[in-house]
């Protein structure tokens, strides 16, 4: 698969072999961590969405997809994603059954259900080991 960063807050994902390449679009733009929990969601989406094309006898060969995402304060972070694909292959009577098969992907139903999150730390003293909940 090939992932191209498109912006600081935008991905492409496209079928591209069995490797896969992180490109930019962009000069000097970092693969961030926003950059990294999209390529997640997108992975685990197109990867759900081309099985269900084997599946279903479908080619996937020209399924790109793309997230954007946008950010809230308070505390800091990604409160939106924008998923959108693009299949012109795919037949129209199939495009809510491909929308509906992106709920299948694990890192969709974990955004969608967040776990809870421990933090444990240890200092050079083993005795001050702080558990704190995120």
């Amino acid at each position: 698969m090939k992932l191209t960063l498109l912006s600081d807050s935008a991905i492409r994902l496209e079928p591209a072999g069995d490797s896969f390449a992180v490109e930019s679009s962009l000069p000097d733009l970092p693969f961030s961590p926003f950059h990294m929990m999209a390529a997640s969601l997108a992975h685990c989406s197109l990867s759900v969405m081309t099985v269900w094309a084997e599946n279903a006898k479908l080619e996937a060969n020209d399924l790109t997809l793309e997230i954007s995402w946008t950010f809230a304060d308070d505390p800091y972070r990604v409160d939106w994603y924008d998923m959108r694909f693009d299949w012109p292959s795919l037949p129209a009577a199939r495009l809510e059954a491909a929308k509906r098969v992106i709920e299948a992907c694990t890192v969709h139903a974990t955004l969608q259900h967040p776990p809870r999150i421990t933090v444990e730390g240890t200092t050079a003293n083993p005795d001050r080991v702080t558990p704190t909940a995120a």
